[in-house]
């Protein structure tokens, strides 16, 4: 189950990040080397361009970092590519730190979106109202990894909408959905950061509250991020992670896979696979 996996990803994370400096030398042409985030969007795409890859004849090595060695790991070369890398604003702080070390190869996919979220249940439509309600969400906004973008930007909102008496609680998204759960199974109020895609608007009734100010940006976009020189490294590597690009849909499918069916990564990137021949045969430039 993913709930074992992201855990063990947090604590791979702590285990790699010395592997994941200036001293290694860069990947062979043969073998491609994808950095794989603590979150389910990146395990999505990074299982499903491994099977694309793997397809054309590569081989594919994941390493599972936390987020900040996935960007320096990209930017001294140690990795190849990075697919889950939000921008504007949820890694606005890794773009800004090493993102005239590597390459950004373009979107992989529009229509993102970061923010909080409350059960429907909840009587609350915007951020700005969350000040009323102090008490009843006992003053809590739940979150994931420290040192993410989310927390990042969720606790900047702590002053840009004069939320006092709130914290935001940091754990994993592990965490976070398991938070989310017993809440929702017992109607009980509760904020969390969540982003889409996400499988759990598929699972539960929730929504998004309004973000007046913008806090989380207007909107987020997915992009791939490449180091110098895979291009003439690996020129036909390099076109199928310049051409990958799905929709929100397809990625929601994949983690609701994992996550609500039980199939491994490995399944669900297969699974999609065998459904979207179109996609991937444009990827692969066979299109």
């Amino acid at each position: 189950m993913k709930t074992l996996l992201v855990v063990c990803v947090v604590l791979s994370g702590c285990l790699l990040a010395a592997g994941c400096t200036g001293q290694e030398a860069a990947p062979s042409a043969e073998t491609v080397v994808i950095g794989i985030g603590p979150w389910g969007t990146a395990y999505a795409s990074g299982y499903v361009v491994k099977d694309v890859l793997e397809e054309a004849g590569y081989t594919v090595e994941m390493k599972f970092v936390d987020i900040g060695v996935v960007f320096q790991g990209v930017a001294d070369g140690s990795l190849d590519c990075y697919l889950d890398a939000w921008v504007p604003s949820c890694h606005e702080q890794y773009m800004a730190k090493y993102g005239d070390r590597f390459e950004t190869l373009g979107y992989n996919m529009e229509g993102t979106r970061i923010g909080m979220v409350v059960p429907s249940y909840v009587p609350v439509d915007s951020i700005a109202d969350l000040p009323e309600y102090v008490d009843e969400f006992d003053g809590k906004i739940i979150s994931i990894e420290p040192g993410s973008g989310t927390v990042r930007m969720s606790e900047e909102g702590l002053d840009v909408y004069d939320l006092e008496g709130y914290e935001v609680v940091t754990g994993s998204e592990v965490g976070m959905l398991a938070e989310l759960k017993g809440a929702v199974q017992n109607e009980e109020w509760i904020v969390v950061t969540l982003w889409t895609p996400h499988w759990a608007f598929t699972r539960w009734d929730i929504t998004y509250l309004d973000d007046p100010e913008l806090l989380y940006g207007p909107e987020e976009y997915i992009a791939t991020i490449a180091r110098f020189g895979l291009e003439e490294d690996n020129p036909g590597a390099y076109g199928i992670l310049e051409r990958f690009h799905w929709e929100p849909a397809d990625m929601e499918y994949v983690m609701y896979k994992v996550d609500q069916e039980g199939l491994s990564d490995e399944e669900a990137a297969a699974d999609w696979i065998e459904n979207n021949r179109d996609k991937v045969d444009v990827w692969l430039g066979n299109a």
